[in-house]
């Protein structure tokens, strides 16, 4: 797997290649994540129907919401940070229903 520079990469490019629609039944979320710093940024992550939407900006009702570092963020994407060490060392802020982020993992996006 190659790695992500920035997280405009990620949503542009290696989000849509990681993203796995046979595991994403049943999952009907908007996501919306937050990165603060240089090459940060506001997306909007949209599963349903096991397809995949990615925007830039931001939603105004969205079922889970992750604001990040651009640092942090970025090791998590390219492996070296667990989301649950994220979550639990205060590295991510998180609201939203935990379970359907579990699900997301799962379907590549986390």
């Amino acid at each position: 797997m190659m790695e992500t520079q920035t997280p405009k990469d990620f949503f542009e490019k290696a989000l849509p290649a990681r993203f796995k629609p046979e595991k994403s039944a049943g999952i009907d979320v908007v996501a919306q994540i937050n990165v603060t710093g240089l090459e940060g940024g506001n997306w909007t992550v949209t599963i349903k129907d096991q397809k995949l939407q990615v925007t830039e900006g931001t939603h105004p009702s969205p079922s889970l919401t992750l604001k990040m570092n651009e640092n942090d963020f970025m090791d998590m994407v390219n492996g070296k940070l667990s989301a649950e060490k994220a979550f639990f060392t205060g590295r991510v802020q998180f609201k939203g229903n935990l379970s359907v982020a579990l699900k997301l993992r799962d379907a590549g996006f986390l």
